[in-house]
């Protein structure tokens, strides 16, 4: 099973950018796919998640309104649009996969994927 993050990148404060995370080595239709986020000594904190199947969705407060979670099935690929970046949104993201839907700490997923810097300039 392999996750791979991409898409991070330095970006000035109310910019936008776009991770994906594509997703192999078994059928992730069961799956819910996971944002997180690491800013340097910080915990691991959840982002934003997905629904394979339905697609329902749910965001962490922080990022509600600014970060939006999709995905392409047949591409077996996730994504999360980032707009209105701020610095504090700083960190290393990760993509995940979890079985249980709803669960929002690191310690419930399944599965994880490399992260991916995302620096935002003030």
């Amino acid at each position: 099973v392999q996750l791979q993050a991409s898409g991070g990148g330095l970006v000035q404060a109310g910019g936008s950018l776009r991770l994906s995370c594509s997703a192999s080595g078994r059928t992730f239709s069961s799956y819910v796919m996971e944002w997180f986020r690491q800013a340097p000594g910080k915990e691991r904190e959840f982002v934003a998640a997905i629904r394979w199947s339905g697609g329902s969705r749910y965001y962490a407060d922080s990022v509600k309104g600014r970060f939006t979670i999709s995905r392409d099935n047949a591409k077996n690929t996730v994504y999360l649009q980032m707009n209105s970046l701020e610095p504090e949104d700083t960190a290393v993201y990760y993509c995940a996969a979890a079985t249980s839907y709803g669960a929002t700490t690191a310690e419930a997923m399944d599965y994880w994927g490399k992260g991916t810097q995302v620096t935002v300039s003030s």
